[in-house]
């Protein structure tokens, strides 16, 4: 199996990340003497790269970063690249959800469309970069439901779902539809691809 850093600082990330890879890539920690990486490019990809090559420069060996946004039709796509950081640089998630769910007070039940993005990519000492996406489309809930996940999750309800916010469902069934699932999964399929394939 493949060792990969992992990029992220985020405990709650690293869990989701370690939980879908497990049996198929040995996720190392991220050394605490790598620093904060300023995450301020334009979209996901640039962000994930950031992470992932700041990683690999550290460490000398193969990282794994990921970037995610959420992005809400009837707010143009907002937050997106900017969804760690919607209610300010140091929000954390409840600010941030709190700051959704007011921009969202006027919206009807038939216009909350929104999906969730995520772009996975792992950086090589080589210079080399793999990278791949998943998305999962839903609506943003009325109100925030269900006490796991963590982020946006009580008041995503995916639409492959059964109804339920992620934050209603348990780590496998998340795990199953989610954004980062389906991003690392495809991520998978690459690293396994024959050179040149």
């Amino acid at each position: 199996m493949i060792e990969l850093v992992c990029a992220s600082a985020n405990p709650d990330k690293v869990a989701e990340m370690a939980d879908v890879l497990a049996g198929h890539a040995v996720l190392l920690p991220r050394p605490a003497a790598v620093g904060e990486v300023v995450e301020d490019a334009d979209d996901l990809m640039g962000n994930a790269r950031l992470k992932a090559q700041a990683v690999c420069e550290f460490t000398g060996a193969a990282a794994l970063a990921d970037d995610t946004g959420l992005e809400v039709d009837a707010l143009g796509g907002a937050p997106g690249v900017r969804s760690a950081r919607y209610a300010g640089d140091d929000a954390g998630y409840a600010d941030n959800l709190a700051r959704l769910m007011a921009d969202m007070r006027s919206v009807p039940p038939g216009e909350r469309t929104a999906r969730f993005r995520t772009v996975a990519m792992v950086c090589f000492p080589d210079g080399t970069e793999l990278a791949a996406e998943g998305v999962v489309e839903g609506v943003i809930a009325v109100e925030p439901r269900g006490s796991g996940g963590f982020g946006y999750d009580p008041v995503f309800v995916p639409a492959e779902g059964d109804g339920r916010t992620f934050a209603e469902m348990g780590p496998e069934a998340k795990n199953a539809l989610s954004h980062r699932g389906r991003a690392l999964r495809a991520l998978l399929e690459v690293l396994r691809a024959p050179a040149g394939a």
